[in-house]
């Protein structure tokens, strides 16, 4: 169900709320993969067309996992998976979705061959993946989310989720009611 997040994770986030020139940031603690898509179904809640999303973290950190949660929250019914030979995949959803894993991209002038301005300023959501290798071409106003993973044998999954809220734009939605169930 698009509105519910398991009190698993509830009681899993360990959450901070900051607040600083233009930036405000939430930070998550998520003990399993389940959990990292369990609350990217719950940002969805929180996403509007027009938004951008960039996601920052190494291999493995939960960028993908934390995209098929939107793109559940959002209504979409395609397997979703990173798009690292083709660029860009787009799903349907209760608004458009287009998916970008730039793992491969050599330099910011292959995303302007794909025409990302497209994307970036339509009716949709888009995320980006790998989005440090394009961060001078983010919109003033987007979304940043930081993975970072602690793996360690015979422990936890961990993974510290860390929103960026960034411009006014944004901030001026309801925020703080990602910590509710």
């Amino acid at each position: 169900m698009m509105g519910s997040c398991n009190s698993r994770i509830i009681n899993a986030v360990d959450l901070h709320l900051m607040q600083h020139h233009d930036v405000m940031n939430y930070i998550f603690l998520s003990k399993h993969e389940r959990e990292t898509i369990e609350w990217g179904k719950k940002l969805a809640r929180f996403l509007k067309p027009g938004d951008v999303i960039g996601l920052f973290g190494d291999l493995g950190s939960g960028k993908t996992r934390t995209i098929q949660g939107i793109c559940q929250g959002l209504d979409c019914k395609d397997i979703v998976t990173s798009p690292t030979f083709t660029l860009i995949n787009e799903y349907r959803g209760t608004i458009p979705i287009f998916h970008f894993d730039l793992y491969r991209i050599g330099s910011e002038q292959e995303l302007f061959d794909l025409g990302y301005e497209e994307y970036f300023y339509d009716d949709g959501v888009c995320m980006i993946e790998w989005a440090e290798r394009i961060q001078s071409l983010l919109p003033p106003e987007h979304l940043e989310i930081h993975l970072r993973s602690f793996f360690e044998m015979g422990k936890d999954d961990l993974r510290e989720i860390d929103l960026h809220i960034i411009g006014p734009r944004l901030q001026a939605r309801n925020w703080q009611l990602i910590q509710e169930p």
